[in-house]
């Protein structure tokens, strides 16, 4: 079959889809699931990959991984290439848009890589239970669904649903004292953020009479009048921002972040810093954007940011100068990163979303790199977790050593690699909106950061060397290690595309 016939097949059958879709009653659920379908294939695939797993007799936790990866890769293949274009599910409370796309696909690439590093860690720990990728495929529909959010209900479910599984994962080591205690400080300070949050949405629905965004700005714009607001939708907006910061580890409400993340198992700490924040951040943009991006509330959500942004850059500046444990340090530069990525939030402009997008973008794939480079510090005796433990690691591990010095220096900032650009659009979002000092704030706290990015670089290559750690690499860890400094290192050369994306994405949130 040539190209040309190729082509009209697929019209064809495309035609005939939207004409047995357009001939089913309007309250026949099957357009809603067809909206829903990367999440349904998530779920579903993760529910078969349990009994699977229950039933196999052999060992099945690699099968399982491997299996819950091309699941992973199956639902990337329905976010891109929709059986629908943007359409709203339930009564407009799910969005399936360019926004949620985008951030979808980086959510699956950020559980793949998850599960993808922790097998050998897993292995050697002797924490191989097949349980592990399912609970993380379980969090990742909880995190698509939060991507498309569009009423309180759905906003909710999706947190929760995210947040259960990853409870578990923190604790997931349960012969270790320490996981076991990040386990369950992120429990009960979670189960905390979930009181804020069901009681600031349920205060919002009291004073407007509706859950979904739409129809509560709609309400918004209908009462507004100037210098008047209404004080229980101020108050149930305070609420939401607090769990949602929460989530996002941003300043002050980061204080589960360092001892959960240094108790928690390498890979599953890794998981942390990747696909929550990016669902939490997505989720954060359309929650205050959508309803309460109006004039009467915007200033009200952006003096609050603009507090959160600068409290998180300083402190994670300033609080990581002293760590000695690389996981705890990296707990704290991911409070400093989260204040820069709502420094383009704050902005609440296109240029401002279009710039977060492309910083946590640009943060997924500086992460993945580092704690691979993290999970690879093991010796004879088991894991170690030291700074100090990569002193002259450019004389035992060059490729490693090279590899780790350029995240830290793009971590840092440095031009011309992808984490200078990623600051730069942030930044220059928050000019334009006028808000310098924040700008200002944002250069300062990244040259103090950049001290201990530097510093473990001055430990690689000028210290003595200390005990080498296992080597080879598994490759599977070499390939994406290598992918991660790619884009690092050459994201500056060829930028067009993210830039692309991500100005669609962001557009999305401006009608």
């Amino acid at each position: 079959m040539d190209q040309n016939n190729s082509l009209d097949l697929g019209k064809s059958v495309g035609a005939q889809f939207d004409k047995f879709v357009g001939s089913l009653p309007a309250d026949y659920p099957f357009p809603d699931l067809f909206t829903i379908l990367p999440e349904l294939i998530l779920a579903v695939g993760a529910m078969v990959l349990l009994i699977y797993g229950v039933y196999r007799r052999k060992e099945p936790t690699r099968s399982v991984s491997w299996l819950a990866v091309g699941l992973l890769g199956l639902t990337a293949i329905a976010v891109l290439f929709p059986i629908k274009g943007s359409t709203a599910a339930f009564h407009g409370a799910f969005m399936a848009d360019g926004f949620a796309r985008f951030v979808k696909m980086l959510i699956v690439i950020g559980s793949a890589a998850a599960i993808i590093i922790s097998q050998d860690f897993i292995r050697k720990e002797r924490i191989a239970r097949f349980e592990y990728p399912i609970l993380i495929l379980l969090s990742s529909v909880g995190m698509m669904t939060m991507a498309s959010a569009n009423d309180l209900i759905m906003f909710y479910i999706g947190v929760e649903l995210q947040s259960l599984p990853l409870y578990v994962l923190a604790a997931f080591n349960r012969d270790s004292q320490r996981s076991t205690e990040a386990g369950l400080k992120y429990f009960v300070l979670g189960a905390l953020s979930s009181g804020l949050l069901l009681y600031g949405c349920s205060l919002i629905y009291g004073f407007s009479g509706t859950t979904t965004f739409p129809q509560i700005a709609a309400v918004i714009s209908a009462e507004a009048q100037p210098h008047h607001i209404n004080l229980g939708i101020t108050f149930g907006l305070a609420f939401i921002t607090a769990s949602l910061a929460f989530k996002v580890s941003a300043v002050p409400f980061h204080m589960w972040t360092p001892d959960v993340y240094e108790g928690a198992p390498t890979p599953v700490t890794a998981f942390f810093g990747m696909a929550p924040k990016m669902a939490a951040l997505a989720l954060f943009a359309r929650a205050m954007l959508t309803p309460f991006g109006g004039v009467a509330y915007h200033w009200q959500w952006q003096q609050i940011l603009v507090f959160v942004s600068v409290a998180s850059m300083v402190l994670g500046a300033f609080a990581a100068i002293g760590q000695t444990n690389i996981k705890r340090l990296m707990a704290y530069s991911t409070i400093g990163h989260m204040g820069f990525a709502l420094v383009g939030l704050a902005a609440g402009t296109v240029e401002g979303v279009k710039g977060l997008l492309i910083y946590i973008t640009i943060y997924l794939a500086m992460t993945i790199g580092t704690f691979i480079c993290i999970l690879s510090m093991r010796r004879r005796e088991g894991m170690v977790e030291t700074i100090a433990d990569l002193s002259g690691l450019s004389r035992t591990h060059p490729m490693m050593a090279a590899a780790l010095a350029l995240l830290m220096f793009s971590l840092a900032g440095v031009p011309p690699l992808a984490g200078f650009f990623g600051k730069w659009f942030v930044f220059a979002a928050a000019v334009q909106a006028k808000l310098y000092w924040l700008a200002v704030v944002g250069v300062v706290t990244s040259v103090v950061g950049a001290y201990y990015y530097l510093r473990i670089v001055k430990i690689m290559y000028f210290d003595e060397p200390a005990p080498a750690f296992e080597r080879p690499m598994p490759r599977d860890m070499s390939i994406l290690l290598g992918a991660a400094s790619v884009f690092v290192l050459f994201f500056g050369v060829f930028p067009g595309p993210l830039v692309t994306a991500a100005r669609a994405a962001a557009a999305v949130l401006f009608p």
